[in-house]
């Protein structure tokens, strides 16, 4: 083990790490099995190719030969990147929460050869600052402590150990209702910023399933409270610092309470879930901002994260936050830069977008428009678009951060979701088409034996797909059906939830696992269950699993839905806060709107079911369900809609609610305010 044997992966975070003198393991039996014969503990960094801190670290320790050696010395090294391996993340995570510590990347998390964790962290400086202790300090006292106190390690090994079998069996035991969700949706707004959106204090996170919840809040009960947190954040989100506004995307977070200084850098799942929310949203809104907002995202997104091979193209993980060894160099500017590049005519963008001699972080300026949240006239903001892409050709001039090129399922399963559902909205071919590429790309080149991978990349698919695989992918192949009508797609995700159940499925105390169950590298099998940057799978498969019940009418998965959520739902609501995917799909299963469009041809272009469905996706409330059916083909018994058929020939849409539908439609002016009428529109 006396080299670092990063260089075989094709993880772009584990190969930044391939040159570091520190012998960096991959995880696997190799590495326990050395810590075994040497009786090393094991030292596990955990991070990801866009992570700030991680490159601080690695520039301050692990490429410090001293520190490297003293590394090497004391302990078995492995690297992990969370993103490819999420069951190990979360396991090391949990462990981390466990003993009181905020969590985060880097981990810096110290076990046994066992793989059992005693002590951890986050980022360590080289030296005591920060109120952290020095690495190399560190180092050296967790292994005196490893040799010198064995009764102490496994005190720890035993608590922890006991603590991360609770979390694979949350107690659950919570009952449900509309009243409750109304309950949870009140108590969140106690934790809204009233002027800048967002929750308060920072760091500030996008948080799209947190603001998608108050939305389905608003649009039940037609509180403007919930309408209002929703649109403040959005608009601050989208005019604010943490929007790349000459390139289109969102970064993760923002570092202040102002939404204006972000870590640069910028994941997919986070661009996905908020395009998707920015669509909802202005369905009813009508803001010319989201949509302008939505069009710049997704063509960023076409055009810089695509990545493929075979003619396929999925799409990449994330942009990095550094550049040159800087964080955010590549997108931040001086005044005198741009008073260059603008001349005379560039005073009124100054004004916009908060230009000024000093700067507004760091001496640089990060733009932003967040003084004047709504846009200017038509004309105005033409010339504006202008200077940006002046900018914007300048910036290309610049070393760009690097890209994080790997293919990861379950955060390609929640872009094409986006992507089918706002190709509907705004009626974008193209679209659709990139959203139906890369789904093909996760099912031809990311799917072995019938089962899922987690990650592609440089043309292998490598590690065991998780529960939120199966989940996103599975809810990415519902939207593809309802916006294409093509059935197969239907059977894509009851293939995907038949091995979820298979697989996953915690036969004993319910819910579904975050690992296989074989995945053997691993101490503990735990659940996801709580909202996070991502929704859990267990939260989406919640939805899929309502949604095929709806669709097919088998009971089954109606069935699995309330042992769902009977396994994890907490008894206390304001517990119930931090499931709200969970809440989203209870809701899906107690109060949907279920909406049916019959025609010829299903899956024909043209026509009366184009313009209905077109109605459809602009006007229907969040938690309604699309089918739509040839005239030969019968809808499950169970549905209202049942033994319906088309009127005067015409393609036909059928508004149903509970066990009642309203009057056949066939006009698209009459579908909309029919869905206008089933729920809030203002």
């Amino acid at each position: 083990m006396n080299e670092n044997r990063l260089s075989q992966e094709t993880s772009p975070y584990l190969l930044q790490h391939r040159d570091n003198p520190v012998h960096w393991q991959v995880w696997g039996d190799a590495a326990f099995q050395a810590a075994r014969e040497t009786g090393k503990p094991i030292l596990l960094s955990v991070g990801y190719a866009a992570c700030h801190w991680c490159h601080v670290m690695a520039h301050e320790s692990f490429e410090d030969p001293k520190i490297a050696n003293l590394m090497n010395e004391l302990f078995v090294n492995i690297k992990v990147d969370r993103e490819e391996r999420p069951d190990i993340d979360h396991i090391y995570q949990s462990a981390l929460a466990m003993m009181g510590e905020q969590g985060g990347w880097p981990l810096t998390m110290f076990l046994t050869p066992d793989g059992d964790p005693f002590w951890g962290g986050t980022y360590f400086p080289p030296s005591p600052r920060y109120g952290r202790p020095g690495f190399p300090d560190l180092l050296m006292q967790i292994s005196a402590t490893f040799k010198k106190s064995p009764d102490r390690i496994d005190e720890n090994v035993k608590a922890l150990r006991q603590g991360l079998k609770s979390l694979a069996r949350p107690e659950g035991g919570g009952e449900l209702s509309v009243e409750a969700l109304d309950q949870a949706a009140s108590l969140l707004l106690r934790s809204i910023d009233p002027h800048r959106g967002g929750t308060i204090g920072a760091p500030k996170f996008p948080q799209p399933t947190l603001f998608s919840f108050l939305w389905r809040a608003h649009k039940r009960t037609g509180s403007p409270l919930f309408r209002e947190a929703v649109t403040l954040t959005l608009d601050q989100i989208c005019q604010g610092g943490i929007y790349d506004h000459l390139d289109g995307g969102f970064a993760r977070y923002s570092t202040d309470e102002v939404w204006l200084a972000p870590h640069f850098e910028k994941m997919l799942y986070d661009n996905a879930l908020l395009i998707e929310l920015l669509a909802e949203v202005g369905k009813t809104t009508k803001s010319a901002l989201y949509e302008t907002r939505i069009r710049e995202t997704v063509d960023w997104a076409l055009r810089e994260l695509r990545n493929g091979d075979g003619g396929l193209l999925a799409f990449a993980s994330a942009y990095d936050a550094d550049s040159e060894g800087e964080e955010g160099r590549y997108y931040v500017w001086s005044e005198a830069e741009i008073d260059t590049l603008l001349g005379d005519g560039g005073d009124p963008f100054k004004t916009v977008y908060d230009v000024t001699p000093h700067g507004n972080w760091e001496g640089k300026t990060i733009l932003n428009r967040s003084r004047r949240l709504e846009l200017l006239s038509d004309e105005a903001e033409e010339t504006l678009a202008g200077q940006r892409r002046t900018l914007l050709e300048k910036r290309a001039e610049r070393v760009p951060p690097g890209r994080d090129d790997k293919v990861l399922a379950d955060w390609n399963g929640m872009m094409i979701a986006a992507l089918s559902r706002v190709s509907a909205v705004f009626d974008q071919a193209d679209w659709l088409a990139a959203a139906v590429d890369a789904y093909r790309f996760v099912r031809q080149r990311m799917t072995a034996d019938g089962r899922l991978r987690h990650a592609w990349c440089a043309g292998r698919a490598n590690h065991p797909a998780s529960i939120d695989d199966y989940a996103n992918m599975a809810r990415a192949a519902l939207n593809l059906n309802e916006v294409t009508g093509d059935a197969e797609y239907i059977e894509h995700a009851i293939d995907w939830v038949a091995v979820a159940d298979k697989h996953y499925w915690d036969k004993e105390g319910g819910g579904y696992f975050l690992g296989a169950d074989d995945t053997g590298d691993v101490i503990e099998r735990l659940k996801t269950v709580h909202d996070n940057a991502t929704p859990p799978g267990n939260g989406t498969i919640l939805e899929v699993l309502a949604r095929l019940y709806l669709i097919t009418g088998e009971t089954a998965y109606r069935d699995r839905a309330d042992d769902l959520i009977r396994a994890l739902m907490p008894k206390e609501i304001q517990n119930a806060v931090h499931h709200l995917s969970l809440l989203a799909g209870f809701e899906i299963l107690e109060r949907t709107v279920q909406v049916v469009i019959i025609g010829a041809d299903a899956a024909a272009e043209g026509g009366g079911i184009d313009a209905l469905k077109r109605a459809y996706f602009r006007s229907a409330p969040p938690t309604a369900v699309l089918m739509t059916v040839a005239g030969d083909r019968d809808l499950p018994d169970s549905h209202p809609a049942a033994g319906k058929t088309v009127v005067d020939g015409k393609a036909t849409a059928y508004v149903c609610i509970g066990t009642a539908c309203g009057l056949p439609v066939t006009e698209a002016e009459d579908l909309a305010q029919q869905l206008a009428d089933t729920g809030v529109d203002g």
